[in-house]
């Protein structure tokens, strides 16, 4: 129910005509592309850094688990090691 049909569309294209005039509205049309191409390149830049910050969690998170992982079976040495008593 919320979408502009055809009709809504060739109204608001002929409300522009009016407004605007017809050689107006080819620079119109460019600098709202060329708005629309700045703010997905904005887009694309933010989520990109936020999956360079995610990956590094994760490696960070994946060294503390190995790291961890690695002192257990030292400890395991140590206490084979001691002589009974």
């Amino acid at each position: 129910m919320g979408g502009i049909g055809a009709t809504g569309f060739l109204l608001l294209a002929v409300i522009a005509l009016l407004l605007f005039g017809p050689n107006k509205l080819p620079e119109l049309g460019r600098a709202f592309g060329r708005t629309l191409k700045e703010f997905k390149a904005g887009t694309r830049e933010l989520m990109a850094e936020d999956d360079d910050q995610a990956k590094r969690q994760a490696s960070s998170s994946r060294i503390e688990v190995s790291g961890s992982d690695s002192a257990q079976p030292e400890a395991g040495r140590a206490e084979a090691r001691r002589l009974p008593e």
